[in-house]
């Protein structure tokens, strides 16, 4: 792979060093544009993860599958992320000054485009390595969209863990409130606190997204208004003017 060497500088472009998607502990498919020895340390991380730790995530009470479990390891200044679900283990190296965020939205992402392309399918019975030349590029370009995106996507996790937060609150004053048995119309404020709350974090969350559009509207209106002077600037230079009609007599 690639000849870069992961060291101190470089920017967002070295935020993500290395990425893998994995079967139990073969690794189907994997990507990094850098030399080291990170790809045999996370292989070794995939090794030592808590037993049970992937029959754990594969299934959920309904026989389907069961939530996602995280865990992440801190060697020579770099961050191991793995996140277990379905019996698959997905992994990414990032530095460890990177945002915590930035490493969780990436592994999502991987994880729902991997079980949407592969899930039920020939990733079940692939070989080691076998899903490195069709996927391994798809992990690049995850890579490359969190980098571009990573404060949108922080800003939107942050407002997610706030909501989730809220909601867990919320549902320990409710068990506490029916202990204590208290009023229903108390319990029936306490509901509708809540919704209230839920309802504010989710504006929160649309107007960051419609000023990230409207941004990305500003930025193509410039390239456009340029490409448009430019090709101003060759018909009058061609033409020696506006009008490419005349003719010499």
């Amino acid at each position: 792979m690639g000849g870069k060497d992961a060291g101190e500088g470089g920017g967002k472009a070295e935020w993500l060093i290395y990425a893998f998607v994995a079967r139990g502990t073969a690794v189907l498919a994997e990507y990094t544009e850098f030399t080291g020895n990170f790809p045999a340390i996370a292989a070794q991380c995939l090794q030592r993860l808590p037993a049970g730790s992937s029959s754990a995530a594969s299934t959920g009470p309904d026989g389907r599958g069961g939530a996602p479990v995280r865990f992440s390891y801190a060697c020579d200044g770099h961050t191991f992320n793995f996140l277990l679900h379905r019996g698959y283990a997905y992994c990414v190296v990032a530095k460890e000054s990177v945002p915590k965020n930035v490493s969780v939205a990436f592994l999502e992402r991987l994880k729902d485009d991997f079980m949407k392309r592969y899930g039920g399918g020939k990733a079940d019975t692939a070989l080691a390595k076998s899903l490195n030349k069709e996927y391994g590029p798809v992990i690049k370009q995850h890579i490359q969209y969190v980098l571009d995106h990573s404060e949108e996507l922080d800003k939107t996790l942050k407002v997610q863990a706030q909501v989730s937060e809220v909601k867990n609150i919320m549902l320990d004053n409710i068990e506490k409130t029916l202990g204590r048995g208290e009023k229903l119309s108390e319990l029936q404020d306490k509901t509708s606190d809540l919704h209230s709350q839920a309802q504010e974090f989710k504006k929160q969350g649309v107007k960051i997204r419609r000023k990230t559009w409207l941004q990305n509207m500003k930025i193509k209106l410039v390239i456009l208004g340029i490409l448009l002077l430019l090709v101003i600037i060759v018909w009058v230079s061609v033409c020696q003017g506006f009008d490419c009609t005349k003719h010499e007599t």
